[in-house]
């Protein structure tokens, strides 16, 4: 009987913790969108808004820091959207992906040679898409 009453402490335990730890997720999970994390190649986010409201910043940023515009692209029905130019010997690329109805994953790249990326720059275009916002 004892290890019964022992078992039954310890799920009243796991119980009590589980309510603050989900709390915690949920938060976090909310204060995701906007975050800029660095990626192998570049950098990443999730941007509050649409992929055509993302689009639209992300148009905007380019303008605004004097990336010639090179290619654009749209697939699935617009949930996926790509821009592509040049910033004197870089190639960047915009990849931007509807993750729910009121965010999108974007992913810049700045890509100088076959082996060589500027992740800080990818992050500065990055960061400026997410404050336009």
């Amino acid at each position: 009987m004892r290890m019964t009453s022992m078992r039954w402490a310890a799920l009243a335990v796991v119980a009590a913790l589980s309510g603050p730890v989900a709390g915690c997720v949920a938060a976090a999970a909310a204060g995701a969108a906007g975050a800029v994390y660095a990626t192998t190649r570049g950098a990443e986010a999730l941007v509050s808004g649409s992929v055509d409201q993302v689009a639209a910043r992300a148009e905007t940023v380019m303008k605004e820091m004097n990336i010639a515009p090179s290619a654009e692209k749209t697939e699935t029905a617009g949930d996926k959207h790509e821009l592509k130019g040049k910033q004197g010997d870089l190639d960047i690329t915009i990849q931007m992906e509807r993750s729910d109805s009121s965010t999108t994953k974007v992913e810049v790249t700045a890509r100088k040679n076959l082996a060589e990326w500027d992740k800080d720059y990818a992050k500065e275009v990055l960061t400026r898409i997410v404050k336009e916002g």
